[in-house]
């Protein structure tokens, strides 16, 4: 269900690989309760909403005794579901951010457009494959998929930096803070924010 006015919403997805309750709200507070079985993931997903000014709540179990693919990849399809269907016709955003973030070293760029159109970039390479026990490339396949479920145009790069852990830190931030800025109200924007009248 979604409530228009306070831009939210909340999706359950099973499969045989995740169990998944998601609900996000685009107009918080950064309160995030969060309930996974990947620490490094709860981690990322508690900076982007607090650098969002998101709310957002996850109790996810998945098949981590294979490893967090599963677990990683439909938290994003979930969290993309709920951007898309909190946002509605999208009338009087903002559209398009743009978002540098530094970590101590590290420097990230975030750069979205709220246009319905789904197409991912992604520029970064880590000195580690790992973090702790969660795996880099598992960085791509959320952000990919999210961006794909949110229907949503999305560009990460990551310009440099040294410590990985620092890097992803500065992505999720960066993130948080452009998704912000993209679906912000401007009160200027008549509708939707496009010549085609709709997005």
């Amino acid at each position: 269900m979604t409530d228009k006015t306070v831009r939210e919403a909340s999706v359950a997805r099973k499969t045989n690989e995740t169990d998944i309750t998601l609900s996000f709200g685009v107009d918080g507070s950064g309160e995030a309760k969060l309930e996974t079985d990947v620490p490094f993931l709860n981690h990322m997903l508690d900076l982007f909403a607090k650098h969002g000014q998101f709310n957002l709540n996850v109790d996810a179990k998945g098949d981590i005794d294979i490893d967090d693919h599963h677990t990683v990849e439909d938290i994003g399809i979930c969290l993309g579901q709920t951007l898309r269907e909190a946002l509605g016709d999208k009338r009087g955003i903002k559209r398009y951010a743009s978002v540098f973030v530094p970590m101590d070293e590290a420097l990230a760029q975030v750069v979205i457009d709220v246009s319905n159109r789904p197409h991912f970039e992604y520029r970064a390479q880590y000195p580690s494959s790992q973090v702790g026990s969660f795996s880099t490339e598992l960085v791509h396949e959320f952000l990919w998929k999210f961006a794909l479920e949110a229907r949503i145009t999305l560009h990460v790069i990551v310009h440099y930096g040294q410590n990985t852990h620092h890097m992803i830190e500065a992505v999720f931030k960066a993130l948080g803070r452009a998704l912000d800025e993209a679906t912000s109200i401007d009160p200027r924007v008549q509708g939707v924010p496009s010549t085609k009248g709709v997005l």
